[in-house]
């Protein structure tokens, strides 16, 4: 890899993605590929990688386009429907996600389209999408968590953000059963884009090995 070190390679990523998939197994390597020099931009937006001069993406399988590569990089994941115990005494849980309409709801802003993310549930081969309302909106995960915490309401959040949370009695699980796994992400980049000899190492050392 020697003169690759030059310029960063460039990769943008969900803030989740960034926390559990890929620093975690970037972290450890580095040190042995001292040329090598990555650039982690962090958002929830779609990115155009090629207009915007990014080597890679991580995003979740649905949002990639068919001219790209993917590499599967984590395992699967799901989001959950969180609140304090305090909130859920102060308001029942809810039992389907149409409930959730009368629940103070933390939101979440989309970075590509401006809107408020539909919070999406299924159980049972039927889907459904939830447009939620409340006192407060967001577009980072963690936030979200904590507004959960202190009793503002419920959250839709990665369960492996809020695992510990959970055993520990600060929060707790609603809609269990509608909260289906998704696909573990995939690291994408063109297919007709040569893959330099330092992105093959990233490739290799994010590839996910179950």
């Amino acid at each position: 890899m020697t003169g690759e070190g030059k310029r960063p390679h460039r990769i943008t990523l969900s803030d989740h993605a960034l926390q559990t998939t890929v620093w975690p197994k970037l972290r450890p390597v580095l040190l042995d590929y001292p040329d090598l020099r990555v650039e982690l931009h962090s958002d929830n937006g779609m990115r155009n990688i090629v207009e915007e001069r990014f080597d890679a993406g991580v995003r979740l399988g649905e949002s990639i386009d068919r001219d790209m590569i993917a590499v599967r990089i984590g395992p699967d994941w799901r989001l959950v429907a969180v609140a304090s115990p305090d909130y859920f005494r102060r308001r029942p849980a809810p039992k389907a996600p149409q409930d959730l309409v009368g629940h103070d709801c933390i939101n979440m802003r989309q970075a590509t389209f401006g809107g408020l993310y539909a919070w999406e549930f299924a159980k049972e081969g039927r889907d459904l999408r939830v447009r939620v309302e409340g006192q407060l909106t967001f577009n980072t995960s963690i936030v979200m968590i904590d507004a959960a915490m202190s009793g503002y309401g419920i959250a839709y959040v990665p369960e492996d953000l809020v695992s510990h949370h959970l055993l520990e009695g600060r929060l707790e699980l609603a809609l269990d059963d509608w909260s289906p796994p998704f696909p573990g992400y995939p690291l994408y980049y063109p297919s007709r884009r040569q893959v330099s000899p330092a992105m093959a190492v990233v490739v290799d050392v994010l590839r996910y090995r179950n």
